[in-house]
């Protein structure tokens, strides 16, 4: 019994002292786990901080270049595998700063282009405004701040038409060579032309082009009084050689030869176009400088262009030039008649000098809505394409490329004294073959016309 109850107790001891030997094996372990984890802890602990420090330095670069500082570098740091980073920031600071570079050069370069063009323009003796659509002013150059007696900068966002007056039914966009008032400077004459300015972003605007012409004017005035007192002073001694030559040819100073007569005739008709162009000079002269008055009355065509022709005959049979004219009817027109005898002359001899030699130079009349119309065709030289605009300017002649001569202002006063009537003078040519000159005249609302028998 003793024995049994020894044993009892001895397995009871031996099992008490195994659990405690487990429990302070377990103890021992959870403290060998704890300590291992404190220690793995404090490493990665500082690790983090490693790479939050590397973090804030990445950070404050980038943001030093986001800011316009690209001095900055991301220097190297005790930290592995940070080294590529470190390099990517540093390679893209260093193309950044490469691209400011180019920028830099390319905005001087812009600015130094734009300040030679702000240059030019300011230099121009023509003043140029830029505006929107509704004629607000954009720009302005120097010239133009000078003609309206205000600061450029104070101009922007004002109205032209504060500034400046059109003609009546004249718009700002339509303006060509049109003569314009500039309220800050009456005392000078000014003309405009507009061009519209065509961008990507589709919105109007329009670039108004002003010239100053005020000393062309009076250098033009100079040069009309000069050519008026000279052809003036002129036609006196042309008029008394006119006179002094049909003497000799009714031999008033007695009888002449068959060859005598035949170079006084010559004579005679080369003074007579003389006489001729000394006219037309004054009668252009007298045109724009007083507005010529015209003196209307009833004119029987028929007659009218027979008469004309007559005259045009010894000049014409120089060339070997006929005339066809052989109208159907008569019509009447109410015209100047001396002026109009002027323009249908200036138009035979334009036939005469540049139709073909031998070739007929054909005359007719006839009517269409509102107007009366005259036409003289040559069949010749024509006008070039590019010339057939120009022909009615004054002073331009093609006469220097055929040898001939010419003033320039045959055609100029033929145009001008048509529009006094009221009319048009028109043109159409194809080169080497015809040219072809109508008159319009407006037809009388008063008065039917006439066909005679």
């Amino acid at each position: 019994m003793y024995t049994e109850l020894i044993t009892e107790n001895l397995n009871n001891i031996f099992a008490n002292s195994n659990w405690i030997i487990f429990i302070h094996i377990l103890n021992l372990f959870v403290l060998i786990i704890l300590i291992m984890i404190f220690i793995v802890a404090r490493s990665t602990g500082k690790q983090w901080s490693k790479i939050n420090d590397y973090l804030g330095i990445v950070t404050k670069t980038i943001n030093s270049v986001r800011y316009g500082d690209l001095s900055k570098k991301v220097e190297d740091f005790e930290l592995p595998n940070s080294e590529p980073l470190a390099q990517s920031v540093n390679r893209m600071i260093e193309t950044l700063s490469d691209r400011e570079k180019m920028i830099d050069e390319y905005q001087n370069e812009l600015h130094r282009q734009n300040k030679l063009l702000e240059a030019v323009l300011n230099s121009l003796s023509d003043g140029l405004i830029v505006v929107d659509d509704n004629y607000k002013i954009l720009r302005a150059t120097q010239k133009i701040s000078e003609w309206f007696n205000i600061d450029g900068k104070k101009l922007m966002g004002e109205f032209l038409s504060d500034y400046v007056q059109l003609p009546l039914n004249t718009n700002y966009n339509s303006l060509y060579e049109t003569e314009i008032t500039i309220d800050n400077d009456k005392t000078s004459n000014f003309i405009a032309s507009s061009i519209e300015l065509k961008l990507d972003d589709k919105k109007k605007r329009f670039v108004i082009i002003i010239k100053n012409i005020t000393d062309q004017l009076e250098l033009e005035n100079l040069k009309e009084d000069f050519v008026a007192t000279l052809t003036h002073d002129l036609k006196v001694p042309i008029i008394a050689e006119t006179n002094m030559l049909e003497l000799f040819l009714n031999e008033s100073f007695g009888k002449i030869s068959e060859k005598q007569e035949i170079a006084l005739k010559n004579m005679q008709v080369s003074n007579k176009e003389l006489l001729d162009l000394v006219q037309i000079v004054l009668d252009t002269y007298k045109f724009k400088g007083s507005n010529i008055q015209l003196y209307k009355e009833n004119i029987m065509l028929k007659g009218f262009l027979e008469e004309i022709i007559s005259e045009m005959i010894p000049i014409a049979e120089k060339s070997n030039n006929s005339f066809n004219f052989s109208p159907e009817r008569d019509i009447r027109v109410i015209a100047d008649k001396i002026q109009l005898k002027r323009v249908i002359k200036n138009l035979i001899q334009n036939a005469i000098s540049y139709g073909s030699a031998g070739s007929p130079i054909e005359i007719s009349i006839g009517e269409i809505p509102k107007y009366i119309v005259i036409k003289v065709k040559d069949y010749g030289k024509g006008i070039p394409a590019n010339d057939i605009n120009k022909i009615f300017n004054k002073y331009y002649t093609t006469a220097k490329k055929f040898r001939k001569i010419g003033t320039g202002l045959g055609l100029y006063f033929a145009f001008q004294m048509t529009k006094a009537h009221g009319g048009d003078l028109t043109v159409e040519s194809i080169e080497n073959k015809y040219t072809e000159f109508c008159i319009k005249i407006p037809a009388s609302s008063e008065q039917s016309l006439y066909y005679g028998e």
